[in-house]
């Protein structure tokens, strides 16, 4: 029996399970029950998990993401959302897309969301912006020390649906406008100087300033990436979420900031127990 862990609070409820998720999604998920799924898999490229594999052979790889795929299809929403968090590498590009085309047999690809970690503005690019007096140059990025390639800042969300027609709440991670002249014009009296923000979302890693500090997890989003997409789909209050590969719980953080029961899958125990008091600290600011 695989450990388990739950955490309530005024009516929502955080399930947290210490297994693989493929069994576990099928075991302990109805069909059908799932409102939205915010993951990110590991990429396999070779990071550093303390029990997982992370360099198995790309066709294994990608057949058991195939699997995984099948295993979220039947327990989300008809009109349910996934989002899929996943990178390459400039030395092999190719992993996102592959896998995108293995998912294909299950999902269809609604929106590419390019998550931006950095990013580089030219003054003269941008005009004569307010608050804008010079280049700028903000995110953090891991440098990439080769003349073939440049330097990766940023990966892609992929959201996948199950038939490309779920509606979303473009507006409830919208935008004001620049030119205050377009409120009106574009309908914004509905909703004043608001607009859809696009497919780039520029999320920075919180600076880590002591080398000697390390990151708890090897690989894990913002708590905002989750919680940016939860809100596009539009996730009413009580609704379910998901994360299958729940590492340090960033995606149960966002779903509890936004009043959401979700569930959880995680083989390695220490991030669950990570991921719990998370939820618990979460839970207290939000009091």
């Amino acid at each position: 029996m695989a450990a388990a862990t739950t955490l309530k609070h005024q009516g929502r409820t955080y399930t947290l399970y210490n297994e693989d998720c493929i069994d576990g999604m099928r075991e302990r998920l109805a069909p059908g029950s799932v409102d939205a799924v915010v993951t990110s898999p590991p990429y396999n490229l070779g990071t550093a998990y303390k029990s997982y594999d992370d360099s198995i052979g790309r066709e294994d790889y990608v057949q058991w993401l195939g699997r995984w795929g099948a295993a979220v299809h039947e327990v989300l929403k008809d009109e349910g959302s996934l989002f899929l968090n996943i990178g390459g590498k400039p030395s092999d590009p190719w992993g996102p897309f592959e896998v995108l085309l293995e998912l294909r047999q299950h999902f269809a690809l609604q929106n590419v969301i390019h998550w931006v970690k950095s990013i580089a503005i030219q003054k003269e690019d941008v005009g004569r912006y307010p608050g804008v007096s010079g280049n700028v140059s903000v995110g953090h990025y891991k440098p990439i020390n080769s003349p073939r390639y440049i330097n990766d800042c940023h990966e892609y969300i992929f959201h996948l649906t199950k038939a490309g027609n779920v509606s979303l709440d473009r507006l409830a991670i919208g935008v004001e406008y620049q030119d205050k002249s377009n409120v009106g014009r574009w309908g914004g009296a509905n909703r004043p100087d608001r607009r859809c923000r696009g497919n780039t979302w520029f999320v920075p890693y919180k600076t880590i300033k002591s080398r000697d500090k390390q990151r708890p997890h090897p690989a894990t989003f913002p708590v905002k990436i989750p919680k940016m997409c939860l809100q596009l789909h539009g996730v009413a209050e009580g609704g379910l979420v998901l994360d299958p590969f729940m590492g340090i719980g960033h995606t149960a953080i966002a779903a509890a900031k936004l009043r959401l029961d979700c569930v959880g899958f995680e083989i390695e125990a220490d991030y669950c127990a990570q991921t719990a008091q998370a939820i618990q600290t979460a839970i207290a600011d939000a009091a």
